[in-house]
C-alpha cells in the first residue's frame, strides 16, 4: 500500500478587524468581524519595549494611528509562544509599520524580513538621528529583553 504525502502549505489569513487595545508599540489586541479577540504582533519590525526610551512613545503613536480604528489584517503565521504575526494596514492605505520606523520608533526585523522598503526607512530614521536613533547605539528590543531575563535569574 502507497502513501500519499502532500504538502500543505499555509496561506496567509485576512481579516477585517478593530484594535481594541495597544499594549506596546507593536503589541495589539483586535476584534475580528467574526468577534474574536487576538493578541497579536507586527511582523518585520520591532519596537522599544515600555521600559526602554521611545517605548512609551511608540506605544503612544501605534495608538494614535490604530486605536479604535478598523484596520485590515494579514496573519503570516505565530511566533514561537503562538502569536499571530500581522501587517496592519489602514482603510486609507497608512502601513503602521512605515510610519512607526519613519518616526524612528522601530527597528526593521532584518533577520525576518528582507523588505527593502522597511529597510529603506530604518535607514532613512537612522541617518537623520530621528527618534531612537538620536542615540549612537541604542539597545535593541530583543538584547533589552535578554537583559531583562539575566537580570531575574541572576537574582534568584
Amino acid at each position: 500500500m502507497m502513501l500519499m504525502m502532500s504538502s500543505v502549505i499555509a496561506l496567509p489569513q485576512e481579516w477585517s478587524a478593530k484594535v481594541i487595545k495597544v499594549i506596546d508599540g507593536n503589541t495589539l489586541e483586535i476584534l475580528t468581524s467574526e468577534n474574536e479577540t487576538y493578541k497579536v504582533l507586527l511582523k518585520e519590525i520591532d519596537c522599544p519595549e515600555i521600559e526602554q526610551q521611545f517605548g512609551p512613545e511608540a506605544k503612544k503613536l501605534t495608538e494614535k494611528i490604530l486605536l479604535k480604528k478598523k484596520v485590515t489584517v494579514v496573519v503570516n503565521g505565530k511566533d514561537r509562544w503562538g502569536t499571530r504575526l500581522v501587517s496592519i494596514t489602514l482603510s486609507n492605505g497608512k502601513d503602521i509599520n512605515h510610519e512607526l520606523l519613519k518616526k524612528g520608533y522601530a527597528w526593521h526585523n532584518a533577520k525576518l524580513s528582507s523588505n527593502s522598503t522597511l529597510k529603506s526607512l530604518e535607514t532613512n530614521a537612522k541617518e537623520n538621528k530621528i527618534g531612537l536613533w538620536e542615540n549612537e547605539d541604542p539597545t535593541p528590543p530583543w538584547i533589552f529583553r535578554r537583559q531583562q531575563t539575566m537580570k531575574v535569574a541572576k537574582s534568584r
